[in-house]
């Protein structure tokens, strides 16, 4: 119970960012819901176009509307300039708010459909012209149903709210995908319950609220509209009221462990330095490299592999230092990035499967895996299958598996351990490989290429000497042994070590 406690009240700062980001999401559905609905209410076509494309929007994933975002930012930079934010608090905003659509705007459209006849011909009788019905006898009369819908749509967007995280938008979704990403229970269970219990609380404030409306009784829709106000202007004040940004630094993840612990490692060099720092986690590979570029994110770890083949659609395999060189030549002139560096370790892709089963069937090599992959499924993280790596893998050996399957890194191992996979594609620097006893094939065909961890910095971010002089101590001074050890002390079993933690012992490890 106490390290429950530790992880609920550790939440602060991304309830205060969840509820800023709901609050806003809603009433930007609500400004959007409201007026079409009144449209709606003269116009069955508008009625008819307007519910259908909010029951479209509904049909997409909410975690897929929210990558969408951002290739769709993206472009508008052409239009709006190189300011416009393409991952954080305004894609998060624009899809969250897109998905309350909805049910504002069908109990909207009903309940305009289903007012009195005679009681709008009394109204149109006395005299009372447009602006009169609809302040005074359209809106008293729809206002309860339209809370009814602002209740749902609230319970929706807040539980939704957990996917910004993906995006890089701080949120309640925070401690859930990092505690997916390490199997440690109590985050992912600290964040549901902070998740769930927002959610109650601002579906009872909005009944009261809508219960005010129906009774017609001002103190008790007043009041519930006071205690919102309060707080989402609580939250506003515990995320904007400290200070200044102007040395803040926004550091990028992808999603699974050692970019957790690098980014912190990182963020704590800089802390040490004066700056303030900013972590957009759980980024997808081409998300992070293309934020980077367009100056979303400072400063970010990434692969040589991954950059070359993902990015720069090489298939060819030269030798590491001439890789490098390349990688550092191309980013300068196609994106204004800077790297900094190699870390001193590779993670690399490489085909895992238990050592018993390598003494067992042989198989030793990627060569010795093709013979018998028919009779094997093979396992791979989402990004995996759809790498240009995976495909000249595949196409060198000649790889056909009875099954392919995807999981998170997270459940690739277990998944490894408990036979739901024969095979894995495995990270080379991942601490579970020695902890599980697992055994890398070899690639005698070279056709994985290399992936040195190297430091990226965006444009901007490479112009700051004092930057990038405090991070130039990073360079070279991690080596695969203690990456796989810090790795591992948050993904094992028991006594797992938080982020932070793992990654202040590696630079004490590392000598930083």
């Amino acid at each position: 119970m106490t390290g429950m406690w530790e992880a609920l009240t550790g939440l602060g700062d991304q309830l205060s960012a969840h509820v800023i980001l709901s609050a806003a999401a809603i009433a930007l559905g609500i400004a959007v819901a409201l007026p079409l609905a009144v449209w709606a209410s003269r116009s069955e076509k508008v009625a008819r176009a307007a519910l259908a494309f909010a029951s479209l929007v509904q049909t997409i994933p909410a975690l897929a509307l929210l990558a969408l975002f951002f290739p769709i930012l993206l472009s508008l930079r052409a239009v709006f300039g190189e300011g416009l934010p393409t991952l954080g608090f305004l894609p998060a905003l624009l899809a969250l708010a897109l998905y309350a659509l909805l049910p504002i705007l069908r109990n909207a459209v009903t309940a305009q459909a289903n007012l009195d006849p005679g009681v709008m011909e009394a109204a149109a009788g006395v005299g009372m012209n447009f602006r009169q019905r609809l302040l005074l006898v359209e809106a008293p009369l729809a206002a309860p149903y339209i809370m009814a819908g602002i209740r749902t749509a609230a319970v929706w967007t807040i539980g939704a709210a957990t996917l910004a995280t993906t995006i890089g938008q701080k949120s309640l979704g925070d401690p859930i995908f990092a505690g997916l990403q390490t199997q440690n229970w109590v985050l992912v269970l600290a964040g549901c319950i902070a998740s769930a219990g927002l959610a109650l609380v601002a579906d009872t404030l909005l009944g009261l609220i809508e219960r005010g409306f129906r009774e017609r009784r001002r103190g008790l829709w007043l009041g519930g509209l006071v205690v919102v106000a309060l707080g989402v202007i609580a939250a506003l004040f515990a995320q904007f009221g400290g200070g200044d940004d102007e040395d803040r630094v926004v550091i990028g993840a992808k999603g699974f462990s050692e970019q957790y612990i690098l980014a912190r490692l990182i963020g704590q060099r800089l802390e040490e330095e004066g700056f303030t720092v900013e972590y957009r986690d759980g980024l997808g590979s081409a998300v992070a490299h293309s934020a980077a570029a367009s100056g979303d994110i400072d400063v970010y770890v990434d692969y040589t592999g991954t950059i070359w083949t993902n990015q720069m659609k090489r298939e060819d395999n030269p030798s590491r230092d001439e890789m490098y060189a390349q990688i550092s030549q191309w980013e300068t002139e196609n994106t204004g990035m800077q790297v900094l560096g190699r870390l001193g370790f590779e993670n690399a892709y490489g085909f895992a499967v238990p050592s018993e089963t390598m003494k067992m069937r042989g198989i030793e090599s990627i060569e010795d895996l093709a013979n018998v992959a028919r009779e094997m499924t093979v396992g791979g993280d989402p990004e995996f299958f759809e790498r240009p790596e995976w495909i000249a893998v595949r196409d060198a050996y000649g790889l056909r598996f009875a099954e392919q399957r995807n999981f998170s890194p997270t459940f690739m191992y277990n998944a490894l351990q408990s036979g739901e996979a024969d095979v894995i594609g495995a990270y080379t620097s991942d601490g579970r490989i020695e902890a599980d006893d697992l055994f890398i094939l070899d690639d005698p065909r070279g056709a994985f290429p290399n992936y040195d961890a190297v430091l990226l910095l965006s444009p901007e971010a490479s112009r700051d000497e004092v930057l990038v002089e405090a991070l130039r101590p990073i360079i070279g001074s991690i080596d695969v042994a203690a990456m796989r050890e810090a790795n591992c002390s948050v993904d094992r079993e028991a006594d797992k070590l938080s982020f932070d933690e793992a990654a202040r012992r590696l630079a004490e490890r590392a000598g930083l």
